[in-house]
């Protein structure tokens, strides 16, 4: 995980569920988790920045704390993307890749509860996506629109 920075940014996490399944997320409700992908937006600004919040994500938490930390137990972090800086980037990236696709809001105000954006959400499905085998692409390609230049780090080796 070294080469995430422990610097302050926004970040997007691929997350992949490998079978259908209900997940409570703490007091918003019932996510009916469905087999595909997930892309969550996310900023980390505290100690740390964003390597000290992946570190978190990676490990799962035995006491949940933001939505991310219930769907965990159902998904699992394949890739990262992050942008530095002192902007929060999820609710723009959120909106843009809102419009991509196939994508759809599994769970209204997931990840958004501190949103000042209005998003639905800072969580997408996109399904198996078996049309786009190349998500780390599509992806990239997406953020630049948005936002500018990104980096990536594949976490399934972790």
């Amino acid at each position: 995980m070294s080469e995430i920075p422990a610097l302050p940014g926004s970040y997007i996490l691929l997350l992949r569920v490998a079978t259908d399944q209900s997940v409570r997320i703490g007091g918003l409700g019932v996510l009916m988790a469905r087999a595909g992908m997930y892309l969550y937006f996310g900023s980390a600004f505290g100690p740390g920045g964003i390597r000290a919040r992946i570190n978190h994500h990676m490990g799962g938490s035995s006491h949940p704390h933001w939505h991310l930390d219930w769907l965990r137990a159902a998904a699992i972090p394949t890739t990262v993307w992050w942008a530095l800086g002192p902007q929060r980037l999820e609710c723009t990236w959120a909106s843009g890749f809102a419009r991509c696709l196939r994508a759809e809001v599994p769970l209204a105000g997931f990840g958004a509860s501190d949103c000042r954006g209005g998003c639905p959400a800072h969580l997408l499905f996109f399904g198996t996506m078996d049309e786009l085998f190349d998500w780390r692409r599509f992806v990239e390609e997406a953020i630049r629109e948005f936002s500018g230049a990104s980096n990536y780090v594949c976490l399934e080796n972790y």
